[in-house]
């Protein structure tokens, strides 16, 4: 039986780590691909989801692994491409319905729900510098929720709110299951949308100038579910989830560039704060 080295241990961990960041990164921007377009979210999720599953069998097949990939993904593969394609569903809207910014900060509640969920589900331990990470990173949402009562679209929230659960409950089915593959559920994932997608959308009327967008929405999108599944694997959950909350501050940030969506003081404090979190649990973790 092969037995990882610490010095192997921790360059799976760091490999993680700058996996689950980047994903971090890519998924904030989600926004500006779905706000910039005027067609209708079942429109967006059939493109994004033709286009995602494209670029990641392309991969797929590249790195000559689609036997293990697509084939061989098993239970866990296929709970992880149900769960997935249900938090897109609720993504989408979701962006549509609020803010980038609300949907963001509602994400950041992720690290707690992960860390719970793991604990109770697969029994991994929570150390005493996550725990107290994931409790400033949740007074950091407190703060955020606080400072923009009643500007928050309740059906959109909702929405963010199913994403999130959805995202925790996929991290903990990788960290309980870390051989399942990660590109072929998250190809999966978009091809299980395309049939709701065209039967309540009309995706072929899109016009030229939109699709190309959703090209480049396809390929962030399958970008960041790559590397945040791989990520999920090397890196325990709750600290997986406290790093893609990342995308927190990030995701306001581009609102107020590109839409003029201007967040309010409250969320520059909260925001400030859960970013805080995530870097300090990252030193000597």
């Amino acid at each position: 039986m092969f037995i990882m080295s610490k010095s192997q241990r921790n360059n799976t961990h760091v490999i993680g780590v700058l996996l689950i960041i980047l994903s971090a990164i890519v998924f904030s921007s989600a926004g500006i691909f779905t706000k910039s377009v005027s067609s209708g979210v079942w429109e967006i999720i059939f493109w994004r989801g033709v286009f995602a599953a494209g670029f990641t069998t392309a991969y797929v097949i590249w790195r000559g692994n689609f036997a293990p990939e697509f084939m061989k993904m098993g239970k866990p593969g296929l709970m992880v491409a149900l769960v997935n394609a249900s938090g897109t569903a609720a993504f989408i809207p979701a962006l549509k319905l609020t803010t980038m910014a609300n949907v963001a900060l509602i994400y950041a509640a992720a690290p707690l729900l992960t860390a719970l969920l793991a604990w109770a589900w697969i029994g991994e331990r929570l150390t005493r510098k996550l725990t107290l990470g994931c409790v400033v990173t949740f007074i950091g949402v407190a703060i955020i929720f606080r400072g923009s009562t009643g500007s928050l679209n309740f059906q959109g929230d909702l929405l963010a709110l199913w994403m999130t659960c959805a995202l925790t409950i996929m991290m903990v089915i990788y960290r309980r299951h870390p051989k399942t593959p990660a590109a072929g559920p998250a190809a999966l994932s978009s091809v299980i949308l395309l049939p709701p997608g065209m039967i309540f959308g009309e995706p072929f009327s899109v016009p030229l100038g939109e699709l190309i967008i959703m090209v480049a929405f396809g390929l962030v999108f399958a970008v960041a579910s790559v590397t945040l599944a791989e990520g999920a694997k090397r890196v325990p959950a709750g600290e997986t989830a406290l790093l893609s909350s990342m995308e927190t501050p990030l995701a306001p940030l581009f609102g107020w560039m590109f839409f003029a969506e201007i967040p309010a003081t409250a969320s520059f404090i909260g925001g400030a704060m859960i970013l805080a979190a995530v870097l300090w649990t990252q030193v000597s973790l």
